[in-house]
């Protein structure tokens, strides 16, 4: 059996092809030994806590696949694990079973309201608890598969909690997208993105499309769509959010293989049809002001124009051919 005390190096050596990973967390060592046994015998790895700190460690060392929960622990009880585990983006995702010898509703109701899915009651019976082990294992493994999937085709996902504005989880694609355009990690969200949150929440949970929110980046620009609310509606609750990075780099290829220019010239051209002037299309650019001018004085001559403005005319009417969703 593992326990808290085993090396954590193992954790990250953990065969996830071909095991699910259960932590359970119970201070009675008799209750330990039965699950472990079952889940051992059922092919699950088993890791083992027996106080609320080592739990917080292991799970956050481990990253299991699910959590079998005692409630009632010296210390930290589980209900505030169960907090603490969900407050954490790294572990928000884990599907936590709360196992109570208490039955009143009040308790039952906690266990819930803390980030329980689901709970057992004790004296614990094996079966039962492999039972509901399968069921929630193979719900987050389909929001996972989902999830991984978004990312494979460039649409990433982050769950954030719009009353005090934490980012719960989000997929490797996402935590990759807002570090490169924001510099902020989770729990963290850029308070632009926060801002447009909260102002179109209510258009959203009344099933009304609102605007997505689009940063640029040079040619790339991230939009963020609300997609659906997936918590209690109290406080705002927590949304959904699907990210993506789009680009017009064949934008920029179509207008140099259209008008015959060179890849700076085309870059040039389509900074001009974005209204940027020469300064600050020197600065994207890493160039200077008159480079810029340069540039454009050789594109007015291929094109055949002699303004900025019937040039960027030029430009847009064949992009538009081409590329209908561009936004000039």
């Amino acid at each position: 059996m593992k326990t808290e005390s085993s090396n954590p190096q193992l954790d990250q050596t953990l065969d996830r092809a071909n095991s699910d990973v259960v932590l359970i967390v119970d201070d009675v060592p008799d209750n330990l030994s039965v699950l472990h046994d079952a889940l051992d015998e059922s092919g699950y790895t088993v890791l083992v806590a027996t106080h609320g700190e080592a739990a917080l460690q292991r799970a956050a060392q481990a990253l299991p696949d699910i959590v079998l929960l005692d409630a009632m622990m010296p210390g930290m009880d589980g209900f505030e694990v169960a907090r603490r585990l969900k407050a954490s983006p790294a572990t928000a995702h884990i599907p936590i079973i709360f196992m109570t010898g208490l039955t009143e509703t009040e308790y039952l109701v906690a266990a819930l309201e803390s980030g329980g899915v689901d709970y057992v009651t004790k004296p614990i019976k094996p079966k039962e608890v492999l039972a509901r082990i399968s069921v929630h294992l193979q719900g987050a493994r389909e929001k996972r598969q989902a999830r991984n999937a978004l990312d494979a085709f460039g649409y990433a996902s982050i769950t954030v909690r719009v009353s005090d504005g934490r980012l719960m989880w989000q997929t490797p694609l996402a935590r990759e997208l807002l570090l490169r355009y924001y510099g902020t990690e989770a729990p963290h969200m850029p308070e632009l993105v926060l801002k447009w949150l909260r102002r179109h929440v209510v258009e959203a949970a009344a099933l009304a499309e609102p605007p997505r929110l689009s940063i640029e980046q040079g040619s790339k620009r991230l939009t963020f769509r609300l997609h659906q609310q997936i918590g209690d509606s109290e406080g705002g609750g927590d949304w959904l959010i699907i990210m993506r990075e789009e680009s017009d780099e064949s934008v920029i290829e179509a207008i140099a293989l259209s008008f015959k220019l060179t890849p700076r010239e085309a870059e040039v051209l389509y900074w001009v049809v974005k209204g940027k002037i020469n300064r600050d299309i020197g600065d994207i650019l890493g160039s200077s002001p008159m480079t810029v001018k340069k540039h454009l004085e050789r594109v007015f001559a291929k094109l055949g124009v002699e303004t900025r403005t019937a040039a960027a005319g030029m430009a847009m009417s064949r992009i538009r051919q081409l590329h209908p969703q561009f936004e000039g």
